[in-house]
Order: structure tokens, then C-alpha cells, then sequence
């Protein structure tokens, strides 16, 4: 039976969403703080069992999935430039500041500050995204730089996460790690490509052709899991199996469908794991401790801000762009979270098992300070005590498809008006499912993808918006499909002028009546078609056939309805 417990933590949990949302505060700061209220030290509703952390590690995987599927090649080409430049020079320079501090402050050998440094480099790339994403900054000319930045921090896991052995006690040589992990990453880079595209596609397609959402989300689960799998079988952590089954979907054409029906799941398995790490927060420890604590939390902010500040500067960034991103970027992360936790689950003693906790603290505190000094930062905007970010600079779109139509639908009418428009030089993208339309589309030049079309994730990341999409056409041959469609499309662009394809004139009013602004009925303009070659040839002007059509089609069709309704097919 469920229990009493259970009851009052999904209370805890969404009071505190509720709360922190309505303050414009991050809901990932409301779990840290459900499991901090639930756990051992306030409520005690629940205690950090196996099956806690067995959930809140897959969270954790499927976290880098999510970072996996965003990092393909072509992206990273594209962005070389910051990612190489900005993101290198973040980190390094974070880590160079902290570095002296932590070895002379701590006792701690070579290694271990050195490792320190560079996880405390690390930002939390799920909080940052989210605080873009609801300040809609995103595709700001600043989102993109802090995105870049997130991005090398990601790349960097994998050598990070390969250097772990090095923690463990064994021998080092410098020189063969440094080998190691050059070879590692370039085997990983190969073997992206290869199974990627020689087994991953081909596999997709097949699952696509069945159109069933569950084998294609459990395909899914099983290339996550059996990728963590293979790599804990030789010794890596299962983590980097996640980030490289995302890179491997990354690479085929199924990527956005992907991210958008595993996005549910990942925020619900990466909310089990902030509500875990609120649970394991030691609070007698932060008690006793309380002066070591806020020491460190206030160090490791200022320290991050002020190096990431100065970079930023030399960047050429204008020095409201740079506080804000200083300001963003300078807490902890999930990752420095994670080795912290590997490190103690696998008895690695370089840091000791009380500093590790200390660091946990500080870097858990870190995220929960984050929006709040956001909060803060707005406040003093509007004061105008500070400067704000240039508007110029948040109107600058990330180089990509912005979309002025959206064609739902890759059939032959689809087809049709993605011709049309190509012809045109107008921007669109159409979104279908069927595999072989798709294939041959991209074959011939057009900018079709694969994609569930009524889901609003999918929609959103091809670029539907009020302000650049004008129009979105409807070449769906299912009205209830349609009306889906229709329904998703109106919860993110409530004005965008919808144009649909409907089969005879009973579904043409079914479309109107949902909101779409115009839809034709193909068995009667294929009528209208027929009739004006026959009337052209039986001598009636050009003029007259037009008006008749014109007529007929006045007040959708409305002289026709009584003749045709009953009896058309």
C-alpha cells in the first residue's frame, strides 16, 4: 500500500516546484531541496537506499545521453571557435586560480588538487540550460557562448573520467596516460562514426517503418543502457556509455525525435537524482562544519566569477555580457557530483572521504545559490543599478533553420508545396515519418527531417515561433492527426496562419472549426481542375470559369454543400 510517507514527499515536492517556480527560481533547486527536507536530517520520510541511487544513476545517464545527442560533429565544427577558445580558456583559467589555494590549503597531493581544480571548473550544465531556456536566451549571441562553454566542459568529461584510474592508487606516468586517453578518444570518435552510421541508421529505419512509439522509445533505452554496460565491462565509468550513445543518435536523422521523447524521462530519473543528493546532503556535518562550508562556497564562486569575468573580457565581451555570464557559469556541476560519488563508491582515498563531503556541500549549495543570485541580478537591473545585457545581443539567432514555413507531412502534397516554396527561395522545413519519403526527400535536396509533427517538443526544435514562422501547412492525411497537430502548434504560436489539406469538404470544416485558416478539400479542388479543362474546352472564357470557381468556393463551398455532402467519398 502506499503509505503516508510517500503522500507527504510528492506534497514536499510540488509545494516546492510551485514555490520556487512562481519565484522564477529553477524546479531543480525545489528537488535538491525536497530531498534535503524528506531525507534522514529534517524529516526523515525516506533514508538513501540502492534503490534511490539506482534511479538517480540513471538519471545521471541519461543526463549524458541529452549532452550526447546535442554534440555531433557537424555542430562541433560549426563552433569550433568558441568551444576551443572560449570554453578551453574558461576552465583552464578556473583551474589555474584554484589551484594554488586548494594545494596549499587542503594537504592534498599534486593529483588530487589538480583533479579538484578541474572538476570545480565545471558548471551544471542541466541547471544553466534550464535558467537560459525560461529567460528565453537560448539563442542569444550570450546563450550561445555559455552554451559553448558548457559544451568543451562536456567534452572534457571524457578525458577526466579516463584519467580516474590515475585516483585509484595505481602507478602514474604522465606520459602513458596522456597516450591512453588519446587513444581512447580517438577509438571513441571512430567508433561514433562507424556504428552511427553502419548499424544505428540502417537499425532506426526499420524500427520506423513499424510506427510504434514504444519500440522506438525502448530501442532507445536499450542502445542507453547497453552502451553503459559495455563500457563498465572495461572499467570506464557508465556515464561515458551515455554521452556516447548520444553521440551515436546524434548521428542519424532521427536525432530530434529522439530528444523529445526521451526528455520526459530524463527530467523525471535527473529529478530522482537531485532529490538523492538533497537526501545524502550531510547536514550535521554542514552544522559542525558551517565556517569550512561557507568559507569554500563563497571562495569557489568569487573565484569562478572573476576568472571567467576576465576571459569573458579578453573575449571582447562587453562587461554587462560577461557579469552575466560569470555570474552563470560559477558554480558547481553535476560532473564534479558524479566523480566526487564515484570516487567514494569506488574507495578512491586521494581526497579524503570528510573533504569529499565538504566538497559535495559546496558544490550542491553552489546550485542552489546560482538562481537565486540570478533573482538578485535581475533586481538591480531593474533598479538600474547595473547595466543590462545589449538587446542587440539577444536577438542574435544561433545559425541554424529559422523556418518562415513549416510543412507538416512529407506525402505527395507535402512534397508538393516543399517544391513550391524551394522554388521560391522561401526558408521551410517539412517534418514527416515515413522513412523512404524522407530519405529520397534529403536525397533530392529537400530540407525534410524525421519527426512526430503533434509533438510540441519537436515543433519547438525545428524552429516553430510566433515571430519567424509565418505560416504552417497541414499535409496530414488523418484528421484526428491534424487536430493533434493543430493543438500543439496553437500552444506555441497561437497566431501563426495555418493552411491544411483535408480529404473532402466534412473534413474541411472539421479543420476550420479547430482554427486553421484555410483548408482545401482535394476531392473538390481536384474537381475544380478537372472542370476548368473541360469548360476551356468547350469554348467558356477564362474569365467566366473563374468567376463560377470563385463563386463556388465562396464561404467554404457553401453552394456546393447541399449537392455534394451527402455523397461524396
Amino acid at each position: 500500500m502506499i503509505s503516508l510517507e510517500v503522500l507527504a514527499f510528492f506534497a514536499i515536492v510540488c509545494g516546492l516546484v510551485f514555490l520556487l517556480r512562481m519565484a522564477k527560481i529553477g524546479a531543480l533547486v525545489a528537488f535538491l531541496f525536497a530531498g534535503i527536507l524528506s531525507g534522514p536530517y529534517v524529516f526523515n520520510l525516506f533514508e538513501v537506499t540502492g534503490t534511490w541511487q539506482t534511479l538517480g544513476d540513471l538519471g545521471v545517464l541519461f543526463l549524458w545521453f541529452t549532452i550526447g545527442l546535442e554534440i555531433s560533429f557537424s555542430r562541433l565544427w560549426a563552433m569550433r571557435n568558441t568551444i576551443f577558445g572560449f570554453g578551453a580558456a574558461q576552465v583552464l583559467l578556473v583551474a589555474v586560480v584554484l589551484f594554488p589555494f586548494l594545494f596549499d590549503f587542503t594537504g592534498w597531493g599534486v593529483m588530487g588538487a589538480v583533479m579538484v581544480s578541474l572538476l570545480l571548473a565545471m558548471s551544471s550544465t542541466s541547471e544553466d540550460l534550464q535558467l537560459l531556456g525560461d529567460r528565453n536566451q537560448l539563442n542569444s549571441k550570450v546563450g550561445r557562448q555559455i552554451f559553448s562553454v558548457l559544451l568543451f566542459q562536456d567534452l572534457l568529461s571524457i578525458p577526466l573520467l579516463a584519467m580516474l584510474p590515475v585516483l585509484s592508487g595505481k602507478s602514474f606516468n604522465l606520459g602513458a596516460t596522456l597516450i591512453d586517453v588519446l587513444v581512447l578518444s580517438l577509438l571513441l570518435i571512430v567508433g561514433v562514426v562507424i556504428v552511427g552510421r553502419c548499424i544505428l541508421n540502417p537499425l532506426m529505419r526499420l524500427v520506423s517503418k513499424t510506427k510504434s512509439k514504444e519500440l522506438f522509445l525502448l530501442v532507445i533505452m536499450v542502445n542507453i543502457i547497453l552502451w553503459a554496460v559495455l563500457l563498465d565491462w572495461f572499467g570506464l565509468p557508465a556515464g561515458l556509455g551515455g554521452f556516447l550513445s548520444g553521440m551515436l543518435m546524434s548521428e542519424t536523422i532521427y536525432r530530434h525525435q529522439i530528444s523529445a521523447e526521451i526528455n520526459p524521462y530524463t527530467t523525471l530519473f535527473l529529478a530522482i537524482f537531485f532529490i538523492s543528493l538533497g537526501m545524502g546532503l550531510n547536514l550535521d556535518l554542514l552544522y559542525d562544519k558551517w565556517y569550512m562550508v561557507l568559507g569554500g562556497l563563497v571562495g569557489l564562486m568569487t573565484l569562478k566569477f572573476f576568472a571567467i569575468f576576465m576571459t569573458a573580457r579578453v573575449r571582447r565581451n562587453p562587461a554587462p555580457e560577461s557579469t552575466f555570464i560569470s555570474l552563470l557559469l560559477a558554480q558547481g556541476g553535476e560532473f564534479g557530483l558524479l566523480m566526487l560519488q564515484l570516487m567514494r563508491n569506488n574507495g578512491i582515498t586521494t581526497i579524503p572521504a570528510a573533504d569529499q563531503e565538504l566538497l559535495i556541500a559546496i558544490i550542491v549549495l553552489s546550485m542552489m545559490l546560482t538562481p537565486l543570485l540570478l533573482a538578485l541580478y535581475d533586481r538591480l537591473i531593474r533598479a538600474g543599478k547595473i547595466a543590462q545585457v545589449n538587446k542587440k545581443n539577444l536577438q542574435t539567432i544561433t545559425k541554424g533553420v529559422q523556418p518562415a514555413v513549416i510543412i507538416c507531412g512529407f506525402g505527395r502534397v507535402g512534397q508538393i508545396i516543399a517544391k513550391l516554396l524551394r522554388e521560391q527561395k522561401i526558408p521551410y522545413i517539412a517534418i514527416g515519418m515515413n522513412v523512404n519519403a524522407i530519405m529520397e526527400g534529403r536525397e533530392n535536396g529537400f530540407n525534410v527531417v524525421y519527426g512526430d509533427a503533434s509533438n510540441m517538443s519537436v515543433l519547438r526544435e525545428f524552429g516553430l515561433s510566433s515571430r519567424t514562422t509565418r505560416a504552417v501547412v497541414l499535409a496530414l492525411d488523418n484528421t484526428e492527426t491534424a487536430h493533434k497537430t493543430i493543438l500543439s502548434i496553437r500552444a506555441i504560436a497561437p497566431r501563426v496562419k495555418l493552411f491544411a489539406r483535408a480529404r473532402n469538404l466534412t473534413d474541411s470544416k472539421i479543420l476550420l472549426r479547430s482554427g486553421v485558416y484555410q483548408a482545401f478539400p482535394e476531392t473538390i479542388e481536384s474537381s475544380f481542375f478537372l472542370g476548368y479543362g473541360l469548360l476551356e474546352f468547350l469554348g467558356v472564357s477564362d474569365n467566366k470559369i473563374e468567376k463560377l470557381l470563385y463563386d463556388l468556393r465562396e464561404n467554404n463551398y457553401e453552394k456546393l454543400d447541399a449537392d455534394i455532402t451527402m455523397g461524396e467519398k
